[in-house]
């Protein structure tokens, strides 16, 4: 990725976090950029409501390590997830 992308995809995740940050007064902000494999990049903005709300594995205490899955997480509803985005949409305006 050229510096000029990388550059804008940043700004524009600050843009969406300063939104996000109105909507759900979160502690703080935080951004995962990872990928793997193929040639692409992912950089996700997550509202931090509790200073674990990212997980590493320093502070995990489990032998042999552990496991992050989704399994216990209910996904919202379509109608949940419409209405967050039209709230961020606002925010962004």
């Amino acid at each position: 990725m050229d510096d000029a992308l990388a550059a804008h995809i940043m700004v524009t995740a600050q843009r969406l976090a300063r939104a996000a940050r109105r909507v759900l007064r979160p502690l703080r902000m935080g951004y995962v950029v990872h990928g793997f494999g193929v040639a692409h990049a992912h950089l996700n903005v997550i509202a931090q409501h509790d200073p674990t709300d990212i997980i590493s594995a320093c502070h995990v205490d489990a032998p042999g390590g552990f496991t992050v899955t989704q399994d216990h997480l209910t996904p919202p509803t379509r109608v949940a997830s419409e209405a967050m985005a039209a709230r961020l949409c606002y925010a962004l305006q």
